[in-house]
Parts: structure tokens; C-alpha cells; sequence
């Protein structure tokens, strides 16, 4: 089967909107649509709280006509239309959907972060994790969300096998971001997330990309909008991974970056596993 997972920073614009960067989000999704994937994750779709208007599932249909799709929007008490997530899957598939609730703190849990997909033989998840935020103002709280997505994902496991993909925030090691050595205290990189991280892949699952690919340098999946030459100087971050349960990492056949052209902010990513 073949995955694809991508942060695409508001759904809403890059089906609606005439903007130079929503023209781009869309040239995006048709690449995406190329590669024929069997499901498809979207976070940070900033979908209101009733979720795709009408125009939006008129236009879904016309770029998935072969795919169903379930969404998770924030609700109250936590802010309008941000994060949220959306799932695409080919319609044969048939999964049952959860929208599972971890007990995280804040609004956390009603930012519409995670949807969870259950097959005869894995789950799979797909997560929008909580940025540490301004001045690290959320940082105590992520690394509670971080211990709580770590321990369910833990327990899916002792089920049937997990798949795991999405935005983690996090840049997990110094040969995950193009400058380490600027950037120990910012949001993404802090010891405390990575920490975080960790110990995730420490409850029995595996980093698809560096499990592939070893210590390659120069692969990232995020790249500064606020900085124009990011992308061109390739100053990245590797913050969106696929990563599955252990006894699954023999069956990965490929796990790599999505080309994205010009656009800034996440590139999709993909896996490809026999299962």
C-alpha cells in the first residue's frame, strides 16, 4: 500500500482561494493525485467547525472521485478553523474511524489533531502535533501530549501492527535541520521534544525515513515562509515522518519527500509497505 501524509497549511485555501501560494498548494495536489496513493493524510486543514462546506466537497470529489474522506475540525473551546485534520482514502478500503481523545491538556484535545484509521490487520494514525509555540509558551503542555499520543499509540500497538503519520513538530536529531546549532531553545528542536520523540520510537516503532535511508543529510520536509530564500538555500527542517511498528520495518519498500517545486512551508511525504 502507498501512504502520503501532508501538512498543507488550510484546505480551505488551496481549494477556494486565487492566491499565488494557493495556486501552488494546488499544483501540490495534483501531484499528489499522480502517485496514486491508497490513502491520503492533510493536517492543519483549518476547516470550520462543521467541516467541509459544500463547495469544498464539491470540489474533493472532482480531485478524489475514486476516495472517501473523514474529517476532524477544532471545536469549542479551542479556536475557530485552526489545525484539524483530513483523511483520503480509496472507497474499497472501508476502515473504521476513531477521532480518539488522549486526556491532553488546554484545548488540546479539541483541535481536531488526530484521526485513526482500524484494518483487519493495522491501524493507522495520522497526527497534527501541538507546536511549543511562541517563546516555548506551550512547551510543558506538549511534552504531556508527546507522553500521552506516545502511550496511545503504544496501545494500539498491542493490538495490531501501527503505521503513524504526520506533522510531529519536532526535528528529531542535529541531521534533521539545516542549522542545530541555532536553534536548541526554538520550538521543534528543544531538548524536551526531541526527548519526547524518543521515546516514542523507543516503545517499539521506527523512523521510516533514517530506518531507509541512514544519516543522509540534506532531506527536510519544512521549510520558513518568513524567509524568502529558505527554500532556495535549502535551510530546512525534517518535522512531517511515517513511522510504523517495529515488526513492520521489514516490509517498508520506500519513504521519502513528495517535490513540492517552489512552495514553501511542508512538503508531503510518502511510504510505500507491503501490507
Amino acid at each position: 500500500m502507498k501512504f502520503i501524509s501532508w501538512n498543507i497549511d488550510s484546505l480551505n485555501a488551496a481549494l477556494t482561494s486565487d492566491s499565488n501560494r494557493a495556486k501552488m498548494s494546488r499544483e501540490v495536489l495534483n501531484t499528489i493525485i499522480n502517485e496514486n496513493a491508497d490513502i491520503i493524510c492533510l493536517q492543519e486543514t483549518k476547516l470550520p467547525r462543521t467541516g467541509p462546506s459544500k463547495n469544498h466537497k464539491e470540489i474533493l470529489e472532482k480531485y478524489f472521485p475514486q476516495y472517501d474522506y473523514s474529517w476532524v475540525s477544532s471545536q469549542e473551546p479551542a479556536r475557530k478553523s485552526y489545525a484539524g485534520c483530513l483523511t483520503i482514502y480509496k472507497k474499497e478500503l472501508e476502515p473504521k474511524i476513531t477521532f480518539p481523545i488522549l486526556g491532553a491538556p488546554d484545548t488540546m484535545d479539541n483541535e481536531a489533531r488526530i484521526i485513526t484509521l482500524e484494518f483487519n490487520d493495522f491501524y493507522l494514525t495520522q497526527v497534527y502535533t501541538p507546536n511549543a509555540g511562541s517563546g516555548l509558551n506551550r512547551l510543558s503542555l506538549r511534552q504531556i501530549w508527546d507522553e500521552k499520543f506516545a502511550s496511545y499509540l503504544e496501545r494500539l500497538d498491542q493490538d495490531k501492527a501501527v503505521i503513524a503519520c504526520g506533522d510531529f513538530n519536532v526535528a528529531h536529531k542535529e541531521i534533521d535541520l539545516k542549522h542545530p546549532e541555532n536553534n536548541h531553545r526554538s520550538a521543534g528542536f528543544t531538548d524536551e521534544e526531541r526527548n519526547g520523540f524518543t521515546n516514542l520510537l523507543n516503545k517499539g516503532f521506527v523512523d521510516t525515513f533514517r530506518y531507509l535511508h541512514g544519516d543522509i543529510e540534506g532531506k527536510y520536509t519544512w521549510w520558513a515562509q518568513r524567509v524568502k530564500t529558505s527554500k532556495i538555500n535549502n535551510s530546512g527542517w525534517r518535522i512531517d515522518y511515517f513511522i510504523v511498528s517495529d515488526r513492520l520495518k521489514e516490509k517498508i519498500k520506500e519513504s521519502d519527500m513528495i517535490d513540492s517545486g517552489d512552495r514553501q512551508d511542508h512538503t508531503p511525504i510518502f511510504m510505500s509497505i507491503d501490507i
